[in-house]
This record gives structure tokens, sequence and C-alpha cells, in this order.
């Protein structure tokens, strides 16, 4: 069993920063890959990034590179989600997820655990 735990958002303009973190308990950390998911209202989860346990392989949604960065800290089971840049249509709740470190992609099956989610609200 992992469990997650998502902290860091919060109500911020367009244009500010924010870094969400994930801490995570249970399962061996440095074994899991670790995914960043997001719900906007009315619409459905989607894919935001992800980073495997070895840190080698990253990969952003077209709508977030270049101004969001994953990254991963295996010594203190903690992943980050470092979001500069912030426009109103990235207000969403924002999940951490985790999944074997043999899965490297964007498919939301793939990952077994996820956690509660953290508001980011960005006004115009």
């Amino acid at each position: 069993q992992v469990q997650l735990t998502e902290s860091g958002g919060g109500l911020v303009q367009a244009g500010d920063s924010l870094r969400l973190s994930c801490a995570a308990s249970g399962r061996t950390f440095s074994r899991l890959t670790m995914g960043w998911f997001r719900q906007a209202p009315g619409k459905e989860r989607e894919f935001v990034a992800v980073k495997n346990w070895s840190g080698d392989y990253i990969l952003y949604a077209d709508s977030v590179r270049g101004r969001f960065t994953i990254s991963r800290d295996n010594a203190k089971n903690t992943v980050y989600l470092q979001m500069n840049g912030l426009k109103p249509e990235d207000t969403a709740v924002y999940y951490c997820a985790a999944a074997s470190r043999s899965y490297i992609g964007r498919g939301q099956s793939a990952y077994n655990y996820w956690g509660q989610g953290t508001q980011v609200t960005v006004s115009s």
C-alpha cells in the first residue's frame, strides 16, 4: 500500500507560481513512477506530468510544458510540481499518483495509488 498526501495548493493570480508537494508513505518510494494529474470543474481528469523512479524519464502535457517542472526527492519520499506562469485555465484539483516503476506514461488506469488532491485556483 502507498499513501499519498498533496499540499501546496492555493489561490494565486495569473502569472504567479506555486509548488505542489506530494509525500508518500508505505511502499518504497524509489520503486515507484510518480505522476501529477488535474481535474478542472466540469472536465475529466487529465495528465500533467510524470517522472520515473530514476529520474531519466520525464513527460509533460503539451499545455504545461515549459511552465511546469516535476521533480522528486527519493530520500524524502516526496514528488514536487513547480508551476510557473500560472494561467486561469490551470485552475483545477491537482492529484499525485503512483504506479509501478515498470510503467512510464500518462495512462491513468496504470496508476494504482492516488492522493486526495489539492485545489489550485488562478484568478485573472
